[in-house]
């Protein structure tokens, strides 16, 4: 006996950032799967696929963020039941595709007696039967490690890259710190713009408690644009503003990934120098966080294009010309 089997393909969406989710689906050609996800009187979760998924290969998408609805814990939760639920509905290959991965901060020992969070979330989702991974601007490349599998590091930079093509020939690219400068330099490289780096300190022991210390590259009237990977309390970025503006910057932009926007995050940015923030969809923004000044530039296809590589089994690596490897 000969059997012929066909690939067939299955998106499933939890509601962290089902917004994304439908236009990843659109973009794909693919109808997304119910995963009728909802809560138990007590707070628990349950999910059931609304198809069989038997044979297929499942990507489950889900933002490891907090809404109105649920935590950023209860994302995580949602993600990994959704995989559990696939793995026993007898899908042949299942990705988690997390757009934001949840702790990702949290990817060393900085002081003692802490932990490497984004070691343990990579640990339950293989444990829960994942056996690929796909996310976008990791905030460290060493978190690929962490995950017992292949991972898929995905990268906003062409979208980004695309949004300040349009800002003029005289642009400055500026990291907000040491760490972001390799990030910053692929940007300027790409746009053949100047670099910029703002040098600071953390102040140590203290969360979200940042000092910006001084601007190392030419500035003065010039339109500088600020990169990095997130902003969460804007705390970095404002600070990093505040020191183009001293400098004389004539223009001074942001542009991250995730556009996290906690705590003050909305009061600073309105308040600061900055004249454009342009973030991603990798994670939701609600309309208490929408400001005239943040725009919203989708990664959709990014995402389809990846999820439709790793399906047809081709490579990921080229839709990014390599740059997603360093």
């Amino acid at each position: 006996m000969e059997l012929v089997t066909k690939k067939k393909l299955a998106l499933i969406a939890g509601r962290a950032n089902f917004e994304l989710a439908e236009e990843v689906a659109e973009q794909l050609g693919v109808p997304l799967v119910d995963s009728n996800c909802s809560e138990f009187a007590n707070g628990e979760l349950h999910c059931k696929l609304g198809m069989s998924v038997r044979g297929s290969d499942v990507f489950i998408i889900q933002s490891h963020t907090a809404t109105d609805e649920m935590s950023v814990n209860d994302a995580i939760m949602e993600h990994l039941i959704m995989v559990d639920a696939a793995r026993r509905g007898s899908a042949k290959r299942i990705t988690v595709v997390m757009p934001f991965y949840g702790y990702g901060r949290q990817d060393r020992k900085s002081e003692g007696r802490e932990p490497i969070t984004a070691r343990l979330v990579a640990d339950m989702f293989g444990a829960a039967g994942a056996q690929r991974l796909m996310s976008v601007d990791l905030h460290s490349g060493q978190i690929q490690g962490f995950f017992n599998g292949p991972v898929d590091h995905l990268v906003a930079m062409p979208v980004l890259v695309d949004y300040m093509r349009g800002l003029g020939d005289d642009l400055v690219v500026v990291s907000p710190d040491a760490g972001r400068v390799k990030v910053a330099e692929r940007y300027s490289n790409m746009l053949h713009a100047d670099l910029a780096i703002i040098h600071k300190r953390r102040l140590k022991g203290e969360k979200n408690q940042v000092e910006a210390r001084d601007v190392i590259g030419d500035v003065a009237g010039r339109t500088c644009v600020l990169i990095d990977d997130m902003i969460d309390t804007a705390g970095t970025i404002v600070a990093a503003a505040e020191q183009l503006a001293e400098k004389g910057a004539s223009r001074i932009l942001a542009a991250a990934t995730h556009g996290v926007f906690s705590g003050p995050a909305i009061d600073r940015l309105k308040n600061s120098p900055i004249e454009k923030i342009v973030v991603t969809n990798t994670l939701p923004l609600p309309p208490e966080k929408q400001l005239d000044k943040i725009e919203v530039l989708s990664v959709a296809n990014i995402i389809a294009d990846a999820i439709d590589a790793v399906f047809e089994d081709t490579s990921v690596s080229e839709i990014f010309g390599g740059q997603n490897q360093s």
